[in-house]
């Protein structure tokens, strides 16, 4: 990944002299920086924020470097722009990232991340297991080798998660993405975990 994004940034420099943030499925991810793009020492010219940013308040944003924003005055508007409520949400969003949820979200992320590599180690349908903080990814195979997808499998096990009370989300083919509350304690994990593994010996009897 660290590859891939300096070479892209990289191009993007050649032919355009910009480089626009990558849209990540988050504007503020849940990990150890307010921004994933920051762990990959590449420094974007633009970032749009929306989503996150406010805590559900209507509420976008762009930043970009001075050079790039100097426009001339009368060459943007916004009708709603400038929202006093929604500005002020997301202020204290902010506030709330720095004072605490950011190194909860690093704790418990980790924390996520080796109990998924403990259950790696009895079900041999797991298949790659990665993430940063809060965003994290597991993989499902029908052969470790081939890595053969197993999107049938992940399905299923989506649907018993619901069906105990635990809300997952597939992505992509064959992967379940864990991505819960900045706020979520050591102990929701636990059950998050328990439920988990409780789907994935359901399905492989």
């Amino acid at each position: 990944m660290q590859d891939w994004l300096t070479s892209i940034a990289a191009l993007l420099v050649v032919f355009a002299d910009m480089r626009p943030c990558l849209r990540w499925s988050e504007t503020f991810q849940p990990n150890r920086k307010i921004f994933a793009i920051e762990h990959y020492h590449v420094v974007p010219d633009i970032i749009a924020l929306a989503k996150g940013i406010a805590s559900g308040m209507p509420l976008g944003a762009t930043v970009a470097r001075a050079e790039i924003m100097d426009w001339e005055a009368g060459s943007h508007a916004s009708t709603f722009g400038g929202n006093p409520v929604s500005c002020q949400a997301a202020l204290a969003t902010i506030q709330l990232l720095e004072d605490e949820l950011m190194s909860n979200a690093a704790a418990q992320g980790e924390c996520i991340i080796q109990k998924m590599r403990e259950l790696q180690k009895v079900y041999e349908c797991m298949g790659d297991v990665r993430g940063m903080g809060l965003m994290i990814g597991v993989e499902f195979v029908k052969d470790r080798e081939t890595k053969e997808r197993a999107g049938d499998w992940r399905n299923r096990i989506v649907r018993r998660a619901f069906e105990k009370g635990l809300l997952l989300l597939g992505c992509g083919d064959n992967t379940i993405r864990f991505c819960p509350a900045l706020t979520v304690t050591e102990e929701e994990v636990d059950v998050c975990v328990g439920i988990f593994e409780e789907c994935i010996r359901e399905i492989e009897r």
